[in-house]
């Protein structure tokens, strides 16, 4: 309960920045494995939204993978799982004003410890 597993995800993610690449944990995932990248992917993705300039109106699901490492597809699970992915005539509209984005990132924070990017090499 220290937040070491989250850690070590948030590690994993971090490193897959630096090579430019994207990951994901293996698929079929397990429920335990759900529970653990789940929180990570929801306060990592939340925190990205948040964090955009207001201007940034127009962002696609591949622009937050690469800037997250996150696989589009668990992008997109997490956007559904917080209620905030619509489907207009099979396109993908994220629906979050800023006043929902601050109540997400309170109840889905990065959470300690984090992972210092700077410092891998």
């Amino acid at each position: 309960r220290k937040g070491y597993g989250r850690f070590l995800i948030a590690f994993s993610y971090e490193l897959s920045k630096k090579e430019e690449k994207v990951g994901s944990p293996e698929k079929p995932m397990s429920d335990l494995g759900q529970q653990a990248y789940k929180p990570y992917w929801m306060s990592t993705i939340v925190d990205f939204l948040y964090k955009q300039e207001a201007g940034a109106s127009s962002m696609s699901i591949m622009d937050i993978s690469k800037k997250t490492s996150i696989m589009a597809e668990d992008i997109v699970f997490t956007l559904n799982q917080l209620g905030i992915l619509k489907i207009i005539n099979g396109v993908y509209f994220i629906a979050a004003e800023d006043s929902l984005l601050e109540r997400l990132t309170k109840k889905h924070p990065v959470k300690n410890p984090i992972v210092d990017p700077s410092k891998l090499h």
